[in-house]
């Protein structure tokens, strides 16, 4: 299965699990956290999601095959924009333990839970201008939320990947520790014992005052747009070849 589902006292743990991938996100992956999401919005025994990923990694992107021959108006219609939307709205704590690479749409999938946890261990990064592409979930605004204009642009236009100490004194992350996987436990115990009402209602305040003044339609938008450039099928190219990509502005 490629996420696995572990219920606890109170909360629950969903494990992103395609080891081999570095649990890259695949729609069908995709689909299914979204899946799983909604049942435990829905479930009152769980009051809080601790998100993981599998044998030492969060998540190394998107999978690039899906999105090698995807052209602007496929991007327009793809699933992945209700998984990502469905993610989003999730009503309860989501806590995100960070192992290993979160890059691309695995860091943009840490950056929609509402607390970070770091492993010393963790890789954070929005490489997608390696690729001819830009971050397509928001990633972009929202980590010029936490980190601020001049480090979203350091990160975003050079593709530079960042240790888990930077990530925390930037803000991106509230908590580093040696132990990831104790301490968001302990969190997440923490958790569902206080008022879920209040919970969800301060969740949905917070969301609402930081996302509303960002850009995340015409980020998407720009991703789509950029689905059918020469520069994409370079960038994936080059990828896959182990190269160094050779752009053409085309």
């Amino acid at each position: 299965m490629e996420l696995l589902t572990e219920r606890h006292d109170g909360w629950a743990t969903l494990t992103l699990n395609r080891p081999a991938q570095k649990n890259a996100l695949n729609t069908a992956l995709l689909g299914a956290l979204a899946d799983a999401l909604t049942a435990l919005a829905a479930d009152p025994a769980i009051r809080a999601v601790v998100l993981r990923g599998a044998e030492g990694n969060f998540a190394a992107g998107a999978d690039i095959g899906e999105i090698e021959h995807k052209t602007t108006a496929e991007g327009a219609t793809d699933p992945r924009k209700a998984h990502w939307s469905t993610i989003r709205a999730f009503p309860k704590p989501l806590i995100a333990q960070v192992e290993g690479f979160a890059l691309g749409g695995g860091f943009e999938l840490a950056l929609m839970a509402d607390m970070m946890v770091l492993s010393p261990s963790a890789r954070l990064g929005l490489p997608e201008t390696n690729l001819g592409l830009i971050p397509g979930a928001g990633g972009g605004q929202r980590l010029m939320a936490l980190a601020g204009r001049a480090r979203a642009m350091r990160m975003v236009l050079t593709g530079e990947i960042i240790d888990a100490q930077t990530a925390h004194d930037w803000g991106i992350a509230a908590h580093l520790e040696e132990d990831a996987a104790t301490f968001t436990a302990t969190l997440a115990a923490k958790l569902s014992t206080r008022a879920p009402l209040a919970l969800m209602a301060a969740k949905a305040a917070l969301i609402t005052g930081e996302e509303r003044p960002l850009a995340l339609t015409e980020e998407r938008a720009a991703f789509e747009t950029l689905l059918d450039t020469a520069d994409k099928h370079e960038g994936i190219r080059a990828f896959r070849a182990r190269e160094k990509p050779r752009f053409q502005g085309k």
